[in-house]
């Protein structure tokens, strides 16, 4: 006999499911792209089918060997890194990675990265036929043919890149906007304007860590990305921004290690989250926000997750 039917009754009213250009997402949820491969290394530890979504590693056209070592470096507040998008290339993802996500009852989003338009054209048209449900646009990437600034730091690029990428594409289009800019608004509105379908926020900010005994760089690149919960409170007031200046869902992203810390995005302004540096320390943490919105939710009695999402706007 079921000695707690109020309970079951609060259990089964609460809401977690969010849509994004159509396309409903069982939990807000995600894994940030880099921090979590492509799902696989991390199979037999984490439940995929608890999360939202799985968000690839960056994948070009063709392979890339990423940058020299050292890349990685822990500092206070999260880690540096300059691995450098290192990645088997499309081909190889196509037949390894998306078979195999999608075993699995998650959506699947897949980063891409390049070096020139061509680069993330090619790989856009290759995803085109593919059982994929959207596709994130690293615009941090350097712009080879504009002398090595990214795509991302010039609202022009950016306009110029997103109306590219949104004219091959099959699926829906995030644009995920660089924190190193003078105003990401600007940026936003841009991405905007190219006819971007969702943005994600934040990447890394670039950072430096230098080893005063040997007198060098700790990062072999020498400047790094710096992720994990030191930029959290940049990440927040940039997705607060930035939601009130587009019409454009967002997914929020940048030191989340609790739920607490994904609840503070979507009360700015973010339909969904995504963890990152935080797998590195705890494999179940994308797991724990899941779960943590939820408790929250029944706490404060609160019966959709939507009812949050830009609630200080």
């Amino acid at each position: 006999m079921n000695k707690n039917p109020d309970r079951n009754m609060e259990k089964a009213a609460v809401n977690t499911s969010v849509q994004i250009c159509g396309i409903t997402f069982k939990n807000p949820v995600m894994t940030a792209s880099g921090t979590f491969g492509s799902g696989e290394e991390y199979s037999e530890l984490v439940d995929l089918n608890r999360l939202g979504a799985v968000v690839t590693k960056g994948v070009a056209n063709v392979p890339w060997p990423g940058n020299p070592t050292p890349r990685v470096a822990e500092v206070y507040g999260g880690m540096l890194n300059a691995v450098g998008l290192q990645n088997p290339g499309i081909e190889l993802f196509c037949k390894r990675d998306i078979p195999f996500l999608r075993r699995f009852d998650t959506r699947i989003i897949v980063n891409v990265c390049g070096k020139s338009a061509a680069d993330y054209c090619e790989v856009v048209e290759r995803l085109a036929n593919e059982p994929v449900d959207m596709l994130e646009i690293n615009i941090s990437c350097p712009n080879v043919k504009e002398g090595g600034i990214a795509f991302g730091q010039d609202p022009k690029a950016v306009e110029a890149i997103t109306s590219e990428v949104k004219k091959r594409a099959a699926q829906p289009v995030i644009m995920k906007l660089s924190p190193n800019v003078t105003d990401i608004t600007e940026i936003a509105r841009a991405a905007e304007a190219g006819g971007a379908d969702a943005l994600s926020l934040i990447n890394t900010l670039t950072g430096m860590k230098i080893d005063i005994e040997r007198r060098t760089f700790v990062l072999a690149n020498k400047t790094g990305g710096l992720s994990g919960p030191a930029i959290h409170p940049i990440a927040v007031r940039m997705v607060y921004q930035v939601a009130q200046t587009v019409s454009l869902p967002i997914i929020g992203m940048g030191g989340i290690v609790t739920a607490e810390d994904a609840i503070e995005m979507i009360l700015a302004g973010a339909t969904a989250v995504s963890v990152g540096t935080a797998n590195f320390m705890d494999v179940h943490a994308a797991e724990k926000a899941a779960d943590g919105i939820e408790d929250y939710l029944r706490r404060h009695g609160i019966a959709d997750v939507r009812e949050l999402v830009g609630a200080l706007l």
